[in-house]
């Protein structure tokens, strides 16, 4: 029987984890690093939801917004590209950068996530590129706006395969100056400078 959403208290809270209390019964979900940064232990939560059927395994993945859950389910049918996978995409990049470097072919972009090779993000563009929908105002227009963020999703992308976790990794990358013309190495190690405080 599929689980489409879930509301509840949230009992404990990690970086991509959550467990919900419903019904007296506390349900584990894991959750982007967006989301997991809009809920807070005792508030209430509204999760849109899939479950992921494995032999050994059922998994619950969460999402604040309907239209990330959308895209996961879009992500996860590519071959070769499981719910991690999918799920790295949509914590290291918010919905309108990930929609929109689909829509616009931009694989480089894909590729800075930890877990995602060439040939998986090339994949991705090709079997997704005309089913995504990009951000309202266009592709070029979400790119121009959402520059500096993305160039703090390369730092992120960046941290997190050093070992740091998403919550870290963008505490750090928020400390930078919007200054996306340097190149990441040095943005990177500006960013490290703020762990050893």
């Amino acid at each position: 029987m599929p689980i489409a959403r879930v509301r509840g208290v949230v009992d404990e809270l990690g970086d991509d984890w959550v467990i919900v209390s419903v019904g007296g019964i506390g349900m584990l979900l894991s959750v982007p690093a967006s989301t997991a940064g809009e809920l807070s232990p005792g508030s209430m939560a509204a999760l849109f939801t899939h479950l992921h059927v494995r032999e050994d395994a059922l998994t619950l993945y969460g999402f604040s917004a309907r239209e990330e859950l959308v895209l996961f389910e879009q992500l996860i049918s590519v071959s070769g590209v499981g719910p991690r996978v999918a799920l790295g995409l949509l914590s290291a990049l918010d919905h309108g950068q990930l929609s929109g470097a689909i829509a616009g072919g931009r694989s480089d972009v894909l590729r800075k996530v930890p877990g995602v090779g060439q040939k998986t993000a090339e994949r991705i563009v090709l079997d997704l590129r005309d089913k995504v929908q990009p951000p309202p105002a266009g592709i070029d227009a979400g790119e121009r706006r959402t520059h500096g963020e993305r160039a703090d999703a390369e730092v992120v992308a960046a941290l997190m395969g050093l070992g740091y976790s998403q919550q870290e990794a963008a505490a750090a990358a928020e400390r930078l100056p919007r200054d996306g013309e340097a190149p990441l190495e040095d943005r990177v190690r500006t960013a490290l400078a703020f762990f050893s405080r």
